[in-house]
């Protein structure tokens, strides 16, 4: 869980985060808890955003995929559809997440897929679906994110920024 892996980005959004000295794979990855869950970010772009997640180690005392679990892997992928919406100069955060499941996953891995809703200047919606190895769908989620400004100090809390530490 945790590996490094490639992610294809949009040749425009790399070139604009290099431009400010930003490590792309940092900035737009699972994060610390996501890493933790083995989540894995396979596709990035603003249109549409694909991650995977095991259900080994993610599930509740039933042996089922938990639904906190799939909310981090939902909210991690509308994250991202979000930043990428939004570009450099704004930072996306959560402000609603909806979850309902809709059967329970005991093995195998689970792949969620984020497309947006509506972007607009002040916020970002995605739906994301997740499906289990066999495409049953096992949760559908809604994000809407709020895109607020970056302002002088923020680029250093963003993980892959100069200076930001470690992601």
């Amino acid at each position: 869980m945790g590996e490094q892996h490639t992610v294809k980005f949009p040749q425009d959004v790399v070139a604009e985060y290099a431009a400010l000295g930003v490590d792309l794979p940092a900035l737009f990855s699972a994060g610390h808890l996501g890493n933790r869950m083995g989540v894995r970010i396979v596709e990035a772009a603003a249109e549409r955003v694909v991650g995977t997640m095991p259900v080994e180690g993610n599930t509740q005392p039933y042996g089922l995929l938990h639904g906190g679990a799939s909310a981090v892997l939902a909210e991690t992928l509308g994250s991202i559809g979000s930043m990428l919406h939004g570009g450099s100069t704004r930072m996306a955060v959560g402000v609603d997440l909806n979850c309902t499941h809709h059967r329970g996953v005991r093995s195998g891995l689970v792949t969620g897929v984020a497309t947006p809703v509506h972007r607009g200047r002040s916020t970002a919606t995605y739906e994301i679906v997740i499906t289990d190895d066999q495409g049953r769908r096992v949760c559908t989620a809604r994000l809407t994110c709020m895109l607020r400004e970056v302002r002088p100090g923020d680029a250093d809390l963003l993980p892959g920024a100069p200076g930001s530490g470690p992601a």
